[in-house]
């Protein structure tokens, strides 16, 4: 238990000065016989032990009720030669409390207040029942303020305790937190890098098995499709290892990149695929285009493999506060979303991602009519963007 550093300092000035005082008590009311040279000597001795056990107070350990024990019987031996010294008892008592369990520091507290009562009835020149409970009193009181500190001084230390121990478990949390968002950002890049590459690999294969005999050259397109898919999946595997930007947003705009994308995604296997920009480019945050070219593939990737569409649109919207990404498609649509098994991980990821940047995923579907995913993410557009006139082009990689 960590008493408080001033109170230690006080008592031990206290036991000095209480020491001092009884000296010069001493002097000033006897004459300088063997007795009052004898109890100035033994004063001494105590001042001496006294200091040594409090500058050696850390290193003493176990042995400090030693020391204390031979404080008391020096102590005890002084009052025996002067009565005056017994209110030395006062600063002992503190040190009983501080190096004694509970019930040693009552015996304590009562030996040394019986003391202190037969020394002052024996200076007394009449008895008084004063004598006997000025002392009680004031080791009473005495008791009650050191074990009301302590109380405080054990809350206090529980307290700390009690912080640092709830700051070690929010760490654990926050470590732990943070090993789920990581396997979470995992989950996403491989969903959308490695898993839509192996199914858009193989659907081109499958496509090529199935005119393999038929018409060679076809097939032979379809092998070299799945073998660009797989270097560009391969480039794109290495590139969320180290943490990168997605490699179709590497030196060139969200619009440039989702034209490409567009133009890759589109081929014969697939339904045709054309990109659409409205309204006038400004710049977005990184992590913005990162975001949206995401869901784009995701969406492009959900199109190709469950939509059996025959054309699909993909538009850009820069608006005045917004960036929208819609991608609407003609195919069968659904009623509800229900995903295979094993699957569905894809519009679930398409909204974390979005949610990283504030943005919002909407996907509306009515069966036969085809399916549109809207995706939303504010934006500070600059004010000379907002006089931009709307750019409706089709892109030039749209997928014949």
């Amino acid at each position: 238990m960590r008493e408080r550093g001033w109170l230690n300092w006080a008592m031990h000035a206290g036991f000095y000065l209480l020491l001092a005082a009884s000296a010069l008590r001493l002097v000033t009311r006897h004459d300088m016989g063997p007795r009052t040279v004898a109890s100035l000597a033994v004063a001494g001795l105590l001042a001496l032990a006294y200091v040594l056990g409090v500058a050696l107070w850390s290193r003493l350990g176990r042995r400090r009720l030693v020391w204390l024990g031979g404080v008391a019987a020096v102590w005890l031996a002084l009052v025996v030669l002067a009565p005056s010294f017994s209110w030395c008892a006062v600063p002992l008592l503190f040190l009983c409390l501080r190096s004694l369990n509970a019930r040693g520091f009552a015996v304590a507290a009562a030996a040394l207040t019986l003391v202190v009562i037969a020394a002052q009835l024996k200076i007394a020149r009449e008895v008084d029942l004063s004598l006997v409970l000025a002392p009680i009193g004031v080791a009473a009181m005495t008791v009650v303020i050191f074990w009301e500190l302590q109380r405080e001084s054990a809350a206090r230390q529980l307290l700390i305790d009690d912080l640092i121990s709830t700051r070690g478990t929010l760490a654990d949390s926050r470590h732990r937190t943070g090993i789920l968002e990581e396997r979470e950002r995992l989950a996403r890049e491989i969903h959308d890098t490695l898993a839509q590459g192996l199914t858009s690999m193989g659907i081109l294969l499958q496509a090529a098995d199935r005119v393999w005999a038929s018409d060679p050259e076809l097939a032979h397109a379809h092998v070299r499709r799945a073998a660009a898919a797989a270097e560009e999946n391969l480039d794109e595997a290495r590139r969320f290892v180290r943490d990168l930007q997605p490699p179709g947003l590497v030196d060139v705009s969200l619009p440039e990149a989702l034209a490409r994308l567009c133009a890759s995604a589109g081929d014969a296997a697939g339904p045709r695929i054309r990109f659409r920009r409205e309204g006038a480019q400004y710049a977005l945050e990184p992590d913005v285009q990162a975001a949206l070219f995401r869901v784009a593939q995701g969406a492009l990737a959900n199109v190709r493999d469950h939509s059996r569409a025959g054309t699909a649109t993909v538009t850009l919207s820069y608006l005045d506060g917004e960036v929208t990404l819609d991608v609407f498609d003609d195919g069968v649509g659904f009623a509800a979303p229900t995903p295979a098994p094993g699957r569905g991980y894809g519009l679930r990821a398409m909204r974390d991602r979005l949610a990283e940047v504030n943005g919002v995923l909407v996907v509306e579907s009515v069966p036969g009519e085809g399916t549109a995913v809207a995706a939303t993410v504010p934006t500070e557009c600059p004010r000379s963007a907002r006089t931009g006139v709307a750019d409706g082009a089709t892109s030039r990689g749209e997928a014949r």
